[in-house]
């Protein structure tokens, strides 16, 4: 065999020797993020919960400021389902006298099934506040949004159960129509601690709502 038939397969065996190698790299990362989990679910028990959010301070203008009391229902506030939420409800009662004090108009939701009379009685509407109701989006298909253009309100204060559901997605719906949104972690609750949890991360860091949303108690609310 010729020094030139040696070359060429010495030349051929590096060539298939290389073109092996750069595939067996691109199958190890591949290979590795399988093992590690592909989805977040195969990642759950890995996560962290990230730092409690931060509670700051906040002054509302009482004229241009309305406070909506979502859901607080027989049906979705009682204390087999949902007993985080009959512990809010004496805060949210507070808050609910002060505002009235102060002339800041009260908008209440219902979930589809509810009516005025199953508002529970701590916090029943005044025979002019006015009441919506829709699924966990309050301004879809309600007029919410114009009883606050017709207020003239800039800012929203939402309180009510549940906090992943009415709390979260009317929050959004606020946000995305331009109101400056206010929610106060006490007056907020769901069937589980989780769901709090998140909802207050997700209001601080979504891009829907961070740029126009504080998270707070009602005592460090002030007028």
């Amino acid at each position: 065999m010729s020094t030139q038939d040696n070359s060429h397969k010495i030349g051929s065996f590096y060539s298939m020797g290389l073109i092996g190698l750069m595939a067996l790299l691109l199958v190890l990362p591949f290979t590795a993020m399988g093992q590690e989990g592909e989805t977040i679910v195969e990642q759950w028990s890995r996560v962290k919960a990230p730092p409690p959010v931060a509670l700051k301070p906040v002054k509302a203008n009482p004229r241009e400021t309305a406070f909506l009391v979502l859901d607080i229902e027989e049906l979705t506030c009682n204390p087999a389902r949902r007993p985080r939420c009959i512990e809010s409800v004496p805060k949210i009662q507070g808050f609910l006298q002060k505002a009235r004090a102060k002339g800041i108009p009260v908008v209440y939701s219902l979930t589809g099934r509810g009516t005025r009379e199953t508002i529970l009685p701590e916090v029943t509407p005044e025979a002019d506040e006015p009441i919506v109701q829709s699924s966990v989006d309050k301004f879809f298909r309600t007029d919410l949004d114009k009883i606050l253009q017709r207020k003239g309100i800039k800012t929203v204060i939402i309180a009510g159960t549940t906090a992943e559901g009415a709390v979260l997605h009317t929050a959004t719906g606020a946000a995305m129509r331009g109101y400056k949104v206010i929610v106060p972690v006490d007056g907020m609750s769901a069937g589980n601690l989780y769901a709090e949890q998140y909802t207050a991360w997700h209001l601080l860091n979504a891009p829907g709502t961070r740029r126009s949303t504080t998270v707070t108690r009602f005592d460090m609310i002030d007028f």
